[in-house]
C-alpha cells in the first residue's frame, strides 16, 4: 500500500512538471511572443499570396486603368490609413494614386512589391513621418508628390532609394527648418536638383519663416541663438520673404500629375484667377470660388488646356482677351455665375471648342447677346445648353437664339417702311463696290443739314 502510493505521487509530480516549467517568469512570455509571431507571419503570408484575404480589405474601392501601356492604380480619396499590399493588383502599376487618404506614417518597406512604379502621389494625407527605409526598391520612381501633408522634417537617406528622382513637390508642409534638414536642403539646392522640392517654405523657427528650402543659407539652420542676446537685434534676424500679393496656382491648388496633369482650385476662396499656371495643365477647376471678373491674359501661360471651369462664381464680366491663347481648349464651363451677355471678340481663340455650358447665368435678350448666338451658329459643332432669356420680362424663358431671330425677322420691315428715297434698292447700285454703297446709305439716311462734304475718295484697286 505504501509503495501503490509512493507512486501515485510521483506520477502526479512528473504531470504537474511542465506546468510548473511554462510558468516560470519569462519562459511562459516567450512561448507566447512566439505563438504570436507565427501567427502574424502565417497572416501575412496569406495577405501576400493571396488576392480574396485581408488584401481586399486594405483597398476595397482602388480602380484600375490601363493608359499607353501602363497601369494606374487610383485609391484616391478611399480613407485608407496604410498602403495597400501590390498583390491587390492584377499586375505591378506604373502609376499610384494615394491622394486623399488618411495615412500618417510610411513605414521602412511600405512599397515593397511596387519596384515598377514611376510615379506616387501621396499628397493631402496626414503624413507627419517617413522612415529612411519608406522608398527603398523604388528605383525607377520619377515623380513623388508629399504636398499638402504635416512633415516638419525629411532626412536626404528617405530620397536615397530612389536614384531618378526627377520631380518631387513638398510644399503646403510645416517644415522645421533645423539641424536635422540640413542634409536636405542641400540636396534640394543641387542644380541639378531644379524640379526637387520647389515651393516649399520654413514654418519654423519664426526667424526663418516664410522662406523657401531652395533659397536658405544652410548655415542657419543649426544656428544657435544666445539666450542672453537681444532677440530684437536687426543684425540676427532674418525677414522672411514677404506674402505674395496675387495668388499662386502652384501652392493654392491641388495638382494631379496622372493620368493627366489637372489643378483642382475650387472651393479656395480666390476672387481672381491665379498666376503662375503650369503650361503643360490639361484641365483647370476654378468653381464655387469668387471670381467676378476675367481679365485679358488669365490664362496666357495655360496654353495646353482641353477643360476649364469657371461656374459657381458670380462672374459678371469677361474681358475680350481673357481667354486669349486657348487655342486647344475642347470644355467650358461658365454656367450659375452672373453674366448679362458675352463681349465681342471673347469666344474667337477657341476653335477647337466642343461643350459650352451656359446655363444659370442673368442673360439679357437685347442688341449685347446677338455676339454669342452669331458666334454658334458659325460653331454648329460646339454643343451649348443653359442659353435662355432671362430679362426683358417680354422674352424671360424664351431660348436667346429664337430672340435673335424674331429680332432679326422684324428689322428688315421696319427698315423698309422707313426707306423712301427709291434709288437705296436701284439695280444700277449692284455692281458698285461695297465701300461705296455704304457711303451712299449713311449720306441718304442722314438729315440733310448734317451732311459734309467728301473729304477723301475710296479707290477700288483689282
Amino acid at each position: 500500500m505504501h509503495v501503490t502510493s509512493s507512486l501515485l505521487l510521483a506520477s502526479l509530480l512528473l504531470l504537474l512538471l511542465p506546468s510548473t516549467e511554462m510558468k516560470r517568469p519569462g519562459k511562459d512570455r516567450g512561448l507566447r511572443g512566439a505563438r504570436h509571431k507565427l501567427t502574424h507571419d502565417r497572416v501575412r503570408g496569406a495577405a501576400r499570396h493571396s488576392r480574396s484575404g485581408p488584401s481586399k480589405l486594405v483597398a476595397p474601392d482602388c480602380s484600375e486603368l490601363t493608359e499607353s501601356g501602363n497601369l494606374f492604380v487610383d485609391c484616391q480619396h478611399r480613407q485608407l490609413i496604410s498602403i495597400p499590399t501590390s498583390k491587390t493588383w492584377s499586375k505591378q502599376p506604373k502609376h499610384l494614386l494615394l491622394a486623399r487618404n488618411r495615412i500618417k506614417v510610411l513605414r521602412d518597406g511600405a512599397f515593397f512589391g511596387f519596384e515598377s512604379l514611376i510615379s506616387l502621389d501621396l499628397q493631402q494625407n496626414q503624413i507627419s513621418l517617413v522612415e529612411e527605409g519608406a522608398f527603398q526598391g523604388l528605383t525607377r520612381l520619377t515623380t513623388l508628390l508629399l504636398q499638402h501633408n504635416r512633415l516638419g522634417t525629411l532626412s536626404e537617406e528617405a530620397l536615397i532609394p530612389m536614384p531618378n528622382l526627377r520631380y518631387l513637390r513638398l510644399y503646403d508642409n510645416p517644415w522645421n527648418c533645423l539641424c536635422p534638414m540640413d542634409s536636405l536642403i542641400r540636396t534640394l539646392q543641387v542644380p541639378r536638383n531644379r524640379n526637387l522640392g520647389n515651393h516649399a517654405r520654413c514654418a519654423e523657427p519664426i526667424r526663418l519663416k516664410g522662406m523657401k528650402l531652395k533659397q536658405i543659407d544652410p548655415k542657419l539652420l543649426c544656428k544657435e541663438t544666445d539666450p542672453t542676446s537681444d532677440l530684437t537685434d536687426p543684425t540676427d534676424l532674418v525677414k522672411p520673404i514677404p506674402i505674395r500679393i496675387k495668388p499662386d496656382a502652384t501652392t493654392l491648388c491641388h495638382t494631379y500629375l496622372f493620368p493627366q496633369i489637372r489643378m483642382d482650385c475650387s472651393k479656395r476662396g480666390l476672387t481672381e484667377v491665379p498666376t503662375g499656371i503650369p503650361e503643360d495643365v490639361v484641365h483647370i477647376d476654378l468653381s464655387h470660388n469668387s471670381i467676378r471678373h476675367l481679365k485679358a491674359r488669365n490664362f496666357q501661360t495655360a496654353r495646353s488646356l482641353r477643360t476649364l471651369n469657371i461656374s459657381h462664381n458670380n462672374m459678371e464680366h469677361i474681358d475680350t482677351a481673357s481667354l486669349f491663347g486657348l487655342l486647344h481648349l475642347r470644355e467650358l464651363d461658365l454656367s450659375d455665375n452672373s453674366l448679362h451677355f458675352v463681349q465681342y471678340g471673347v469666344l474667337e481663340d477657341l476653335y477647337f471648342l466642343s461643350q459650352l455650358k451656359l446655363g444659370g447665368n442673368p442673360w439679357v435678350c437685347d442688341y449685347s447677346i446677338h455676339y454669342m448666338v452669331y458666334w454658334l451658329r458659325l460653331h454648329p459643332g460646339v454643343r451649348h445648353s443653359g442659353l435662355l432669356c432671362h430679362s426683358p420680362p417680354e422674352h424671360t424663358g424664351k431660348s436667346v437664339a429664337k430672340y435673335v431671330h424674331s429680332y432679326n425677322g422684324e428689322c428688315p420691315k421696319d427698315r423698309q417702311q422707313n426707306r423712301t428715297d427709291p434709288d437705296q434698292t436701284n439695280p444700277e447700285l449692284w455692281n458698285t463696290p461695297m465701300e461705296v454703297q455704304g457711303e451712299l446709305e449713311e449720306e441718304e439716311l442722314e438729315p440733310s443739314h448734317l451732311r459734309v462734304p467728301q473729304k477723301y475718295q475710296i479707290i477700288r484697286l483689282s
